[in-house]
């Protein structure tokens, strides 16, 4: 093999040729000149990517793959690691950006020497081009510039990257950065002193400059080109690899913002290095509490009336460890506001995180009385955590109303307070021996179930949707033997044009462009589409439900079929669903839909593994029956469906009756009588 060939494992093999990993396993048994591992381990191999397509060529099994999978491929393959190969990649769409017409049919050496000497003269040679370089990759990512742009052209490359190695990296979601630029407002000059691949900087609107130190130094390359990609011309980007607590690479900025998802839980941070470090204004941070290590360090990064905004795990609002630097924050106004979002924001996902937002004090100006405090998960309804159901829109609305208010006016503003939702406090009424700030612990209870004439509503429309069930709740079955109708099956269906059969795809909790997303989730809860898709480049298009389709999830929560209606037509279907497009001249949608439902017939239709059941939806079977007998069916199958929805309202009616009764009666609001 040529030295720093590419490689490439039995995964990526699986792409180029459009199959899956086990028919590559197949090929390497039946294949005698199949190409020999070059690399890797014993149970995962590597092998050189030139002799793999040619094998593939050869075969006639390499699949037209489109040119960013072809890139991808390449910088995965890279001998030096993806990391440089994103690196190259990354200056070249720099150059492609400053120079279009330069480089539409690029010379390797050339393209290879001008991306070298940007990088140096960008970023003062702390992110060299890296060796070695591979031509192939730098041609590429030359021409995926002109189908997507440079920078969408990177967010695809680095996206792919940050997939592939999600327990390597700790990310902010795209929402909540957004959330922090906006709490920060409006700022000429931020910094992030942790900045991962730069998400938190790049959510600045229109900055004159971004300043960002990471201590991973290829995470900092990487985000270093990203922000460069992403913002104006005119903008200074400055990025240096180090740590920040110890090796500050911006010792005398005062930048007018700073954003930091500082790391959490950790305890070596410097504690025995820095003890008399002049950052720790408002006292030595003890070594379990790193994060109040980089609240002051951010302090100390922004200017006089400047505002910080850090995302921090909710145990630094009240450990006891804590609670003198805290106390400190609080008696010089520094501590603005604590926010608490709702589970599922953002990693870890499993606890709600809280947003501190701090103002440095200006010169003679009197510390601030009071706090803001704000439970963002109330204002959801408390609903569970997971991305799919997290109505982020609200939450951002609910806290940036919040602060806007308490900024502008304290105290005084209106609505201050919301009971269960916000509440400005008094700073001297939270300097106790703990100066616990979660905010659960000092906001308002809010009115069980909405208060007494909520409850009645609620009890109202329990009753009404009780007798709306009765009325629907199907009659006495008539006993008759079982039908022998000669069967078909999905798939038949679709081979003869009755149907057209269509999987899921790229359904997603991060918020996005494009369409809402019918998840799996809503399949079952029989909800609206509450799924988004994932930023940047797609590889397929999204596919778009219509009235009368018939969507089926498949991955064994049980026969489940639902016939779209207009408030759901026109969301993209999600990941782990399948969608049936009858024919209408051919089937009823509901007679489809209600035979799909069958526990006999989706058994049947499923295989089984070690831990999971999967529905083969082709294999499900329909009876042949005419367009009359059809529609009949259909009628009483459509009565079902409007039975089950009514069913689960009164479900979810009972549960909040109940549970608000138990709210008021235990918090006084509501008598026994």
């Amino acid at each position: 093999m040529p030295e720093n060939a590419a490689e490439v494992t039995a995964a990526g093999i699986a792409r180029l040729a459009g199959v899956g990993r086990a028919a590559v396993s197949n090929w390497r048994r039946r294949h005698a000149d199949f190409p020999k591992p070059v690399g890797g381990t014993d149970t995962s191999p590597a092998f050189d990517l030139g002799e793999v397509e040619r094998w593939l060529r050869d075969q006639g099994k390499l699949a037209e793959v489109p040119l960013r999978e072809r890139v991808w491929q390449r910088a995965e393959a890279h001998p030096a690691g993806t990391a440089t190969a994103l690196r190259q990649a990354g200056a070249v769409l720099l150059l492609v950006r400053e120079h279009p017409g330069d480089w539409r049919h690029p010379d390797p050496d050339a393209l290879t020497h001008a991306a070298r000497e940007l990088l140096e003269h960008r970023f003062g040679g702390r992110f060299p081009l890296g060796t070695p370089v591979d031509p192939a990759l730098l041609r590429g990512a030359a021409d995926l510039a002109g189908e997507l742009g440079p920078r969408q052209a990177y967010e695809f490359l680095l996206g792919r990257h940050l997939d592939a190695n999600p327990r390597q990296y700790t990310l902010t979601p795209a929402a909540p950065a957004e959330l922090m630029a906006a709490l920060a407002g409006p700022a000429r000059s931020v910094l992030d002193p942790a900045c991962g691949t730069g998400t938190l900087l790049r959510a600045v609107q229109a900055p004159h400059a971004l300043n960002g130190q990471e201590a991973d130094p290829d995470l900092a390359a990487l985000a270093a080109l990203r922000l460069t990609l992403h913002t104006d011309t005119a903008a200074e980007v400055r990025v240096a690899a180090g740590d920040s607590l110890r090796e500050d690479a911006f010792p005398d900025l005062a930048a007018d913002a700073v954003l930091c998802h500082p790391p959490f839980n950790e305890r070596n941070w410097g504690h025995e290095d820095l003890a008399y470090d002049p950052r720790w204004e408002y006292g030595f941070p003890a070594r379990t509490e790193s994060e109040l290590a980089w609240v002051q360090h951010c302090l100390a990064r922004v200017r006089d009336g400047g505002t910080v905004v850090l995302l921090m795990p909710p145990a630094a609002a009240s450990r006891r460890s804590g609670r003198r630097v805290r106390a400190d924050l609080l008696r010089r106004g520094t501590l603005r506001a604590v926010i608490a979002l709702p589970a599922g924001a953002a990693p870890p996902y499993g606890i709600p995180l809280h947003l501190w937002v701090l103002r440095r004090p200006e010169g003679g100006a009197p510390p601030s009385p009071h706090l803001l405090l704000v439970d963002a998960a109330q204002a959801q309804g408390g609903a569970a955590a997971g991305g799919e159901k997290l109505p982020w829109q609200t939450v951002r609305a609910t806290v940036l109303d919040a602060w806007t208010a308490f900024d502008r006016h304290g105290a005084a503003g209106p609505d201050a307070d919301r009971p269960g939702v916000s509440r400005v406090l008094p700073v001297i009424d939270l300097l106790d021996d703990d100066v616990d700030l979660a905010p659960a612990r000092h906001l308002p209870p809010p009115a069980a179930g909405g208060g007494p004439s909520e409850l009645t509503d609620v009890r109202d429309r329990l009753t009404d949707t009780l007798r709306r069930t009765s009325e629907l709740a199907p009659g006495p079955a008539r006993s008759a033997p079982p039908a022998r109708w000669p069967l078909t099956t999905v798939g038949e269906l679709a081979r003869a044009g009755a149907l057209v059969l269509r999987a899921g795809g790229q359904g997603s909790a991060r918020p996005g462009g494009g369409p809402a997303v019918l998840t799996e989730h809503d399949v079952l809860a029989g909800t609206g589409p509450t799924g988004a898709l994932p930023e940047g480049p797609r590889e397929d298009e999204p596919v778009l439900v219509e009235e009368g389709d018939v969507v089926v999830p498949v991955l064994g929560r049980g026969a489940a079929a639902r016939v779209v209606d207009g408030a759901t037509a026109g969301a993209a279907l999600g990941r782990n669903l399948h969608l049936l497009r009858p024919d209408p001249a051919s089937l009823d949608p509901w007679f489809l839909a209600g035979f799909l439902r069958g526990t006999a017939n989706n058994r049947q239709a499923s295989s089984y593994a070690s831990t999971a059941t999967r529905l083969d939806v082709r294999r499900l079977q329909i009876p042949r029956l005419p367009p009359a007998d059809q529609r009949r069916y259909g009628e009483r199958f459509r009565t079902l469906a409007l039975f089950e929805e009514t069913l689960r309202l009164a479900g979810q009616l009972g549960e909040q009756l109940v549970q608000g009764l138990y709210d008021g009666l235990t918090d006084g609001t509501v008598r026994p009588e």
